[in-house]
């Protein structure tokens, strides 16, 4: 039981997992402003505005900095973490997704001319440098509330 409550009161954890929760949240009241419709799914996916990976790492980046120090190896470590992670949501991830969409596109001129009973690829798997800049911008804010 003592490991539970240890848990709860981890400042580091509490503030990284707040940020990945209100990034997500967001994507859903993002998605029913701009398409009129309540997608819940979007709380589980990845892709979109803002980043939830991006918040995720930085508010984790940010909580140990302020914990054990601007200089300590602790926080190296996560800001190099941090920086893997925003540069594959904004680079390998998106090209990805830009492969799928143009994958797709194919697919539906072949389906034209004879079925192909291929499900299509999900192109919403990257982000933008703007989705990944909201998404570090509001991992920062949430982990100087919390840590």
């Amino acid at each position: 039981m003592n490991f539970f409550i240890e848990i709860s009161e981890n400042k580091v954890l509490l503030s990284s997992f707040t940020a990945w929760f209100i990034a997500q949240f967001m994507k859903i009241c993002l998605t029913l402003y701009k398409d009129k419709k309540l997608d819940l799914t979007r709380f589980v996916g990845s892709g979109g505005m803002p980043s939830s990976h991006t918040s995720f790492v930085t508010a984790l980046a940010t909580s140990v900095g302020k914990i054990n120090g601007w200089d300590s190896t602790s926080f190296a470590i996560t800001l190099c973490f941090a920086l893997v992670v925003m540069y594959d949501a904004a680079g390998v991830r998106r090209a990805a997704g830009n492969q799928a969409k143009v994958l797709n596109i194919i697919i539906d001129d072949l389906s034209q001319h004879k079925p192909l009973g291929e499900e299509k690829l999900k192109e919403l798997i990257g982000h933008t440098p703007k989705e990944v800049l909201a998404g570090a911008i509001l991992g920062i804010i949430i982990a100087n509330l919390l840590a």
